[in-house]
């Protein structure tokens, strides 16, 4: 005989297999793999508790309530800065890399750069795929205000990148540059 919340178990179930992949990636940018699993358990935790209120749409509301855990760790400055050195230490690799690793190390970089906003409104719509719409829920404002941030976003990597191609001539930012240009 099946309990009661055979059904809630299948929901949550398919909720897991459906969206936790994305929900971990979305914590491990912001607390490293040390404290993604705390904050993609706790995620979860919230969705069974307050699993009537999880829309038919579930993805931009996990991360939301990944970025209210986030938002409530204590060391979230000291994730950022370990953030910041890993991608810098991916940008420091040597000179002698070639083609499509040499562009993600350029672009690593650059994201590292780019300021906090900037690189969650550029990460959520490329990296999770989300809409502008689902994307400014996440991010806690308004449609136009996040298409605004995207625009003024990829402008600042856009120039950021120009300015890694000026300094290394014919480097493999070449490619990188205008890909991101026609990005828009």
């Amino acid at each position: 005989m099946r309990s009661p919340d055979a059904g809630a178990e299948a929901w949550f179930d398919g909720l897991w297999r459906a969206h936790a992949p994305r929900v971990q990636a979305y914590a491990l940018r912001h607390v490293g793999p040390r404290d993604a699993e705390d904050v993609l358990a706790e995620t979860f935790t919230v969705a069974w508790r307050r699993r009537q209120d999880v829309p038919a749409d579930a993805l931009p509301w996990l991360l939301v309530v990944a970025r209210n855990t986030i938002a409530n760790t204590r060391r979230s400055e000291l994730r950022h800065d370990e953030r910041v050195a890993a991608l810098s230490r991916v940008a420091a690799a040597p000179d002698d890399l070639e083609g499509d690793v040499a562009e993600r190390a350029v672009m690593l970089d650059a994201l590292a750069r780019l300021p906090a906003a900037d690189r969650q409104a550029l990460l959520l719509t490329a990296w999770d795929g989300l809409a502008p719409a689902a994307a400014a829920a996440v991010a806690g404002c308004s449609t136009t205000a996040f298409s605004v941030r995207v625009h003024r976003a990829r402008g600042r990597l856009t120039r950021l990148l120009r300015a890694a191609e000026a300094a290394e001539p014919g480097g493999a930012t070449d490619r990188t540059t205008l890909r991101t240009t026609r990005g828009r």
